[in-house]
């Protein structure tokens, strides 16, 4: 696997992990590093290929994100994407100025040159552009492979095995995307398709026997895909040297949490040690309206109730987390990546004197790669492809103050809303639907009474990575229903609305 590996380097892309998806998809294992990494490391890393992805700076900024020059020197197949085009045209002596025709959005491709990078694919087809820069002066020794109507589009090295494109192929909107990325994956870097995740698994429990021996592993097991994942796999490793601890904030849906843990209890013998914090994590958030002091609070008290019940039990040395890759991408800060939208709850988030060593099986997949692992261990289809649920649970869903009165208030809610798409087979059409209560109370009627309730807002998306989302169109005949169920049977609730806006602007949770 070490010697049949793609490198993206990133240069801060919203996109950026779609890239690596996409390759992953093609069974090609590959790895996202900051653009500034050292040129030795990424020297002894014997990659098959290099990717060098978008960004948001401009390549004539005085503090342009740059890489060493002596990277072209590799004889490795190097691909620049959108900021990584611009920035070989600016190392190779060429020239990218702001354009007065900037692309954002769909265009159409015309292929000057059909080998190669573009073999297999049709012309005029549908890409994806979003730049507001363009090449102005190509690259010495350099040719145009592509073009639109407004700006250069691909470009090749008449000589070395690098690569242009302005467009984002790691998007669905590029239809000619994952030809694309076959063509270099396969054809131009030479790589083989061994990323197999029934490989990972009989790999992940060797290294965790290796890893571990005779220790004991302390998991915190949030009942979660990613945390549930890793309690089997750690479990498959070492058996009864694992012991899990459910800390019960009190913020997750109903019927959800230790009713759940306790099936798999059940099924895969796990040790699992329930901890009831509602109390504590309901006091410690009192009178806490902002989005990020409530995930610092709910993660710092996390780990403090949970450092106190991994004290209790013999001979622990490790930490076992359900980090997984996305996690470890957006939790690296170099100069220029993307702005930090949230904090996160794994990556970055632990004490520096942790009296741990911590073990983290997952924390090279990506969540569709975690679901595959989950049902090959035996894990239920129906809680595998369960919809992603925040890590601080609803106190992201209830805006504004949180009380003990909106937590039960949108916990029914909710249920109701989950309960009906389950019934009308919409569950699994869609890839995330929860309800949001707002700080927002109107005048309502009930039976000739007027009431002052609260308003419910029903959020539900489609996506296929997470990193862009466009809202459900759900029949209105199931929004009618939801509506008036909800109305009716949560005292408290007068008004729903329905979220109608896609990821961007919007971010799919409200918090």
């Amino acid at each position: 696997m070490v010697d049949n590996k793609i490198i993206i380097l990133d240069f801060g892309s919203q996109y950026t992990q779609l890239i690596a998806r996409r390759i992953r998809e093609l069974e090609v294992y590959c790895e996202v590093w900051p653009f500034n990494t050292d040129y030795e490391k990424i020297k002894q890393a014997n990659c098959k290929g290099i990717i060098l992805s978008g960004g948001p700076a401009s390549v004539y900024a005085s503090d342009a994100p740059k890489i060493d020059r002596a990277l072209f020197d590799l004889d490795v197949p190097v691909l620049g994407i959108c900021y990584g085009m611009q920035l070989i045209c600016d190392l190779f002596g060429g020239t990218v100025s702001k354009a007065d025709r900037q692309e954002f959005g769909f265009a159409e491709l015309i292929i000057d040159d059909f080998q190669d990078l573009f073999a297999n694919i049709p012309n005029n087809s549908q890409v994806w552009m979003s730049h507001a820069d363009h090449i102005e002066k190509m690259p010495t020794d350099f040719i145009q492979l592509a073009h639109s109507i407004n700006s250069i589009s691909a470009i090749k090295h008449q000589n070395l095995p690098i690569y242009g494109l302005q467009f984002h192929p790691e998007v669905t909107h590029t239809l000619i995307g994952v030809q694309l990325l076959t063509n270099f994956i396969f054809n131009i870097c030479h790589c083989q398709k061994e990323w197999k995740i029934s490989n990972f698994i009989d790999q992940a429990i060797l290294n965790i026997k290796s890893q571990v021996g005779t220790d004991h592993v302390v998991l915190a097991m949030s009942g979660g895909v990613d945390s549930s994942v890793c309690a089997v796999l750690l479990n498959q490793a070492i058996g009864q040297q694992l012991t899990c601890i459910f800390v019960d904030t009190g913020l997750l849906r109903q019927d959800s949490g230790w009713e759940e843990l306790q099936q798999f209890q059940k099924k895969f013998k796990l040790n699992i040690i329930r901890v009831n914090a509602q109390e504590r994590f309901l006091a410690a958030l009192a009178n806490v309206t902002s989005p990020e002091a409530k995930r610092k609070i709910i993660g710092g008290l996390f780990i403090e109730i949970f450092n106190e019940e991994a004290k209790k039990i013999p001979n622990v040395k490790w930490l076992g987390q359900g980090t997984i890759y996305p996690d470890v991408i957006e939790s690296v800060s170099v100069k220029g990546p993307s702005a930090t939208i949230k904090s996160h709850h794994n990556v970055g988030g632990l004490p520096s004197n942790l009296p741990f060593k911590l073990i983290e099986p997952l924390r090279e997949l990506f969540k569709d790669e975690v679901r595959k692992t989950g049902e090959l261990l035996g894990i239920p289809h129906d809680f595998v492809y369960k919809h992603p649920f925040p890590g601080p649970g609803l106190a992201v869903r209830i805006v504004g103050e949180i009380t003990q009165e909106k937590v039960m208030l949108l916990q029914t809610a909710d249920k109701i809303f989950i309960d009906e798409l389950y019934a009308s087979g919409w569950y699994y059409k869609v890839s995330q639907a929860f309800a949001v209560l707002l700080p927002v109370q109107s005048v309502g009627v009930m039976g000739d009474v007027r009431t002052y309730g609260y308003t419910l807002a029903l959020r539900s998306v489609n996506t296929t990575d997470f990193m862009t989302a466009e809202w459900s169109q759900l029949p209105y005949e199931l929004l009618a229903k939801v509506s008036l169920k909800i109305v009716s049977e949560v005292t408290g609730i007068n008004r729903v609305v329905y979220d109608i806006t896609s990821k961007p602007p919007a971010t799919i949770e409200w918090e």
